[in-house]
């Protein structure tokens, strides 16, 4: 696992896509084919985003997470499952950390519309935005970000179509309405012990959203001022497909080329292909020296709460249908992980089926009147 830049990972070019060029069109199908079916990740340019306007955000990010804790926790609302706001450290934990929470403390922003219906159904999932009042450069710089993320996800969205010979909108449209969240981080600096004890800004894990798009972040110095990467180990690293040579796959970094941004699959999407796009692993390792600091970004594409997930037809051979059984709800698959990495309380799982049991005694509390 070293820092380099893996030469095999495909760069897509989004002019491509629906450029109505065959021999571009070939080669942004290629590029999806290779990259996220054997890699799980591609690099993407032409993506969108304004490098000096998301530099402008982690300026007005970093100033923000720099208040008292006492400031930012009137943020945090545990009552939302932390799905706008802040988020304090030591709240989040990937399935597989063993109960160790990730050092990093968040916000979480929705950059477009939701569905009302699904925001009633599930009011956690889809909840409004909470901004800093005296803060307006945060919210525009944020929103205008996770905009055009979101923009070049569809468009990534509809390659993944046209690479697996699929109608062009299979993907992009069941995102419609959906819990499509950004989120800002900052991995926290650890001190002498952590650092020799290998303790890990977040542990591995796979996203359970349909696409994540990673435009790239910052690592801080002990004065929380922008550096170099500390040493080649640490940052965001991404596990690929498993080979016959190879069966635990390769750490491949999470930096992309100049000029593009990185995008993963989702569980999502892992489960509507069958596993023929495969979920991607990713850790967040931290330096070996104490002190540093990691600023992100990260936009979450999701799928309409109402979503049925199950390998699509193309898809469904007895193996994959047993693998991913039982088919599910998007919004009972989303509460069960927030549930699962401990953002939501456990015993909203209750609230999953059925619930009206004490009807029959009211009704049988009635005939004895």
């Amino acid at each position: 696992m070293t820092g380099t830049l893996h030469d095999e990972i495909p760069i897509l070019d989004l002019q491509d896509v629906g450029s109505g060029d065959v021999e571009r069109e070939r080669r942004a199908a290629a590029a999806i084919e290779r990259g996220l079916g054997r890699y799980g990740l591609v690099y993407v340019k032409n993506h969108g985003i304004d490098p000096a306007a998301l530099d402008a955000f982690y300026t007005e990010f970093l100033a923000l997470t720099a208040l008292s804790d006492a400031e930012k926790r009137c943020w945090a609302r545990a009552d939302l499952w932390f799905q706008r706001g802040y988020t304090p450290p030591n709240t989040e934990k990937a399935v597989v950390a063993g109960g160790q929470p990730d050092f990093k403390e968040c916000w979480f922003a929705a950059p477009l519309e939701v569905d009302p219906v699904a925001a009633e159904l599930y009011p956690e999932i889809h909840p409004p935005n909470v901004w800093p009042e005296d803060r307006p450069r945060f919210r525009t710089f944020y929103e205008a970000i996770g905009q055009a993320l979101h923009g070049a996800g569809l468009a990534l969205l509809r390659a993944c179509a046209d690479a697996l010979s699929l109608p062009r909108e299979t993907f992009a449209s069941v995102t419609r309405g959906a819990p499509h969240i950004t989120r800002a981080l900052l991995y926290l600096p650890l001190d002498e012990q952590q650092c020799e004890n290998g303790v890990l800004w977040g542990e591995e894990h796979t996203d359970f959203n349909l696409l994540t798009l990673l435009p790239g972040g910052w690592f801080l110095d002990r004065d929380r001022n922008r550096c170099a990467r500390p040493d080649d180990r640490s940052g965001l690293f991404l596990r690929t497909r498993g080979t016959d040579g190879r069966p635990g796959g390769d750490l491949v970094p999470g930096t992309a080329p100049p000029g593009c941004i990185v995008a993963q699959v989702g569980q999502q999407l892992e489960i509507l292909t069958g596993g023929r796009l495969l979920a991607t692993p990713h850790v967040i390792t931290a330096p070996k020296t104490p002190g540093y600091a990691r600023t992100s970004m990260a936009h979450f594409v999701h799928v309409h709460t109402d979503t049925r997930l199950f390998p699509l037809p193309p898809f469904q051979t007895r193996e994959t249908m047993m693998a991913y059984r039982p088919p599910v709800l998007a919004g009972t698959y989303d509460i069960k992980t927030l549930v699962d990495i401990g953002l939501a309380p456990p015993e909203v799982l209750s609230k999953l089926g059925y619930r009206h049991y004490d009807r029959l005694a009211s009704v049988r509390a009635g005939e004895s009147r």
